[in-house]
């Protein structure tokens, strides 16, 4: 069973992985209104993947004879500045993630529940790949500037993104 103090964050984590695929899902909008689908594709593959991580968390409350209380999701933005700008944003929004996944560890340890310390480890591994993968792209973005072809190859690339629903995660 789980202590209130763990459900009660895990609950939060839940609602943060909800406006996560919801972020990315207004960025994959914004992206479809620059004329840039691959980035959009992207944007939609990691939405998808956000849905997977709140629905992991979700069964392992139920797991452990707890109860998913779901929230209101806040209204993420719309518009930002530029494709960097929004990867930008994106990987800040995984940083922070990042940190309340470090919160629940530290909670998790501070309780000495094992179990839940053992569930944290692939999030907080599946976090060192989504900072790497947004990153990544931030760095590209960054090299070509404003280069019309530069942002017409990264868009390219991007639109290769697959969401493996098998496995939870795009590639």
């Amino acid at each position: 069973m789980l202590s209130e103090n763990i459900q009660n964050a895990i609950n939060r984590q839940i609602n943060a992985e909800l406006y996560s695929s919801y972020l990315y899902v207004a960025m994959a909008m914004y992206f479809e209104s620059v004329d840039m689908s691959g980035a959009a594709k992207w944007m939609n593959a990691q939405a998808q993947e956000e849905l997977v991580h709140a629905d992991k968390f979700m069964n392992y409350v139920n797991e452990r004879g707890g109860r998913v209380i779901l929230d209101a999701i806040g209204k993420p933005p719309v518009e930002w500045k530029s494709v960097l700008d929004t990867f930008e944003a994106a990987l800040d929004h995984e940083r922070k993630v990042s940190s309340m996944i470090n919160d629940l560890v530290t909670l998790a340890r501070k309780e000495n529940d094992h179990m839940t310390d053992n569930f944290l480890q692939w999030y907080v591994a599946e976090q060192v790949e989504e900072e790497a993968s947004a990153g990544e792209v931030v760095r590209k973005l960054k090299l070509i500037g404003d280069s019309g072809g530069g942002r017409f190859m990264i868009d390219n690339e991007l639109g290769q993104r697959v969401f493996n629903t098998a496995a939870g995660s795009g590639e």
